[in-house]
């Protein structure tokens, strides 16, 4: 193992990720997104009859004399990634049909724990030209943490925001990099062959980490991961061996303007709150014994107790037990099943009063 270093925050190392990967401290990083190569250049795979590539990716770095040192440069880097990985951390592995059953067993082997296998649907993919198989329209992204025991981040709510309050799906449809968002050299041409757009980074870095936190990327490429991560008030690693690559990235990562403070924080999951209980909303005034409280339709009308019970029929009890009971439901979250009336007659879902003591706690 090489000499350690201080955590190189907000750096493009240039370099073998894996010489690199020694010298960083263990459990330094919160999350890690790596798109390693596809190995798509073994003799006999992926090349026409005239011998160019299928897939358009003609660079050093996907050169591997065969499977057995893919496999085993597979292994290398994903044993130094998970060493570097906090315990309560995830790592996102990215392939194509090529590569990645060959990754997602790497990640089993070594002790990560899958979570989900996230599939990114292009649309607007390649073509496929000869005709002879289908377009192949997505990638896949295997999302794990580092062992069974983790407990792990999932900023679900801010999954589900983003998703128009739906619950974000393992399918997304994302657009390939296109347009003014695609680096180009000095011909025009495309800088990286497989710069990965801006839009996908956005989901897997608020997914999994909070602002201030660290995100590794031993592929850096063109830098997306980085300058997403900035925009967004995340750190970022990012470790790459072309330093023509690196010195894009550097570039592009120092125009992004980060995102204010304010903006940069994912909305917390309701585990992630404080427990607020309806006593308290009794207590401070809010919602004084006596007051009524109705559901969306005002089918039902509950009275509240001095004790914060509900009292409506012969139901008593919390407003959960009373909300299940009125419905004939197994259960029921009273929070959001009972409203209280304003003074102009408008209804007010219970947990707006709760989200106000949210914020006076702080």
């Amino acid at each position: 193992m090489g000499t350690q270093i201080d955590t190189p925050l907000d750096q493009v190392l240039v370099g073998d990720c894996i010489a690199w990967l020694r010298h960083l401290p263990p459990a330094s990083v919160h999350a890690i997104f790596a798109d390693p190569p596809y190995n798509l250049q073994l003799k006999g795979t992926l090349r026409r009859p005239d011998d160019s590539l299928v897939d358009g990716v003609d660079d050093e770095w996907d050169r591997f004399a065969d499977l057995g040192a893919y496999d085993s440069f597979t292994r290398e880097w994903l044993t130094e990634c998970r060493r570097v990985l906090r315990k309560d951390g995830t790592i996102w592995v990215m392939g194509a049909y090529h590569n990645v059953f060959r990754l997602g067993s790497a990640l089993q082997d070594l002790g990560y724990w899958i979570l989900n296998d996230v599939i990114w649907r292009k649309s607007n993919p390649m073509p496929n030209f000869r005709g002879r198989r289908f377009t192949n329209a997505h990638e896949t992204l295997v999302w794990a943490s580092r062992g069974p025991e983790s407990r792990y981040r999932f900023n679900y709510a801010a999954m589900k925001s983003l998703n128009d309050d739906l619950q974000m799906r393992s399918d997304w449809f994302i657009p390939l990099c296109t347009g003014g968002e695609r680096l180009r050299d000095d011909k025009g041409d495309k800088l990286h062959p497989t710069q990965k757009p801006e839009a996908l980074l956005h989901r897997v870095i608020l997914s999994c980490t909070n602002p201030g936190e660290v995100i590794l990327d031993p592929f850096f490429g063109s830098g997306t991961t980085g300058a997403v991560a900035k925009r967004l008030g995340r750190r970022f690693i990012g470790i790459e061996r072309e330093q023509a690559y690196a010195d894009a990235a550097r570039a592009r990562i120092e125009a992004i303007e980060p995102a204010p403070e304010d903006a940069a924080a994912a909305l917390p999951s309701k585990k992630e709150q404080k427990r607020i209980p309806f006593g308290t909303l009794v207590e401070r005034g809010l919602v004084p014994p006596g007051t009524k409280l109705f559901d969306r339709q005002k089918r039902f009308e509950a009275v509240v107790g001095v004790d914060g019970t509900l009292r409506c029929g012969l139901a008593t009890g919390s407003i959960h037990k009373v909300g299940s009971a009125v419905q004939e439901a197994p259960s029921c979250n009273g929070w959001l099943f009972w409203h209280i009336e304003s003074r102009d007659g408008r209804l007010h879902v219970l947990d707006e009063l709760r989200e106000t003591i949210a914020r006076e706690n702080g």
